[in-house]
């Protein structure tokens, strides 16, 4: 999706003697900015943003057309329901192919024939994509924001800008997961069946399960929140709408009244940043190419 198309455009990378250390942050800086770069030459940059933009836009303009003046938090709900279902898709399609699609395309037989490891080429083309997605989110988002505040004075900043960091640190998240289902699939086709399904899970499957097990049983706060956290998707709800009476419906509407801080929820969206990543970063150690 985003490697190169010739030899000549692979990151050249070597050892230096300034230390071990300095060596493996310039290689990754090099693979991310190379990373960077192909997504914003193939359009990936402005295709997400363009997305964002629109369904932003679109969730606005039916709240300012609404009878009374523009309800705010109904529209920021709205619009973080809608990242629910969009963010983990967008990010799981543009993370599934960063191993194995460079592999089809024979890249990846260049670039680890350098002297570099390969933990530090997947680590390098997650960040360069993680500034893309990041770029575009904030732009997407921030555009729907710009709008909202135009129409509704009395919009909650704090609420929106909550909602905005949740939404980067869910996509993130499943870019993270994208790229390590990529580097444990063999092939694009099964990368991307793999993605989805992963989508399918997390986005329905996981709160389905959950709530079933809540309606059949009582459980104890403690194992509600496990649930939670064990969903980058229920965090991400529960993060952004504690502060509102509705917490978007799922799993997450269960615990609104539950204990977990938003400390502990920053953690829980981060670890399923650097989980993923580091569990690809070792997958790739042992790929046969």
């Amino acid at each position: 999706m985003t490697e190169p198309t010739d030899v000549a455009e692979a990151p050249e990378v070597t050892e230096s003697t300034d230390g071990q250390d300095s060596s493996a942050l310039r290689q990754i800086a090099t693979v991310a900015g190379m990373e960077f770069r192909l997504s914003v030459r193939n359009r990936w940059a402005v295709a997400l943003a363009a997305l964002f933009t629109l369904f932003a836009s679109l969730i606005v303009g039916f709240g300012a057309s609404s009878v009374g003046p523009v309800r705010a938090d109904a529209v920021i709900v709205s619009m973080a329901s809608l990242a629910t279902y969009l963010l983990p898709l967008a990010a799981l399609v543009f993370g599934f192919d960063a191993v194995v699609g460079a592999e089809e395309r024979g890249w990846l037989d260049i670039v680890f024939a350098l002297p570099v490891s390969r933990a530090r080429v997947v680590v390098g083309s997650y960040l360069g994509r993680a500034v893309t997605l990041v770029a575009a989110t904030s732009i997407g988002f921030g555009i729907g924001g710009i709008l909202l505040f135009s129409v509704a004075s009395s919009a909650n900043t704090v609420l929106y800008a909550t909602f905005l960091l949740g939404s980067v640190a869910l996509g993130l998240g499943f870019l993270a997961v994208g790229v390590f289902v990529s580097s444990v699939v063999g092939e694009k086709t099964h990368a991307l069946g793999a993605a989805l399904l992963v989508w399918v899970w997390f986005v329905f499957g996981h709160d389905l399960l959950a709530l079933g097990l809540v309606a059949g049983s009582k459980l104890p706060q403690s194992a509600l929140s496990v649930m939670v956290l064990s969903n980058p998707v229920s965090v991400f709800r529960v993060f952004v709408l504690s502060g509102i009476d509705s917490t978007g419906g799922g799993l997450a509407t269960v615990v609104g009244e539950s204990t977990l801080s938003m400390p502990l929820l920053a953690v829980a969206a981060t670890v399923w940043v650097v989980v993923p990543v580091a569990a690809a970063a070792r997958a790739v150690r042992h790929r046969s190419l």
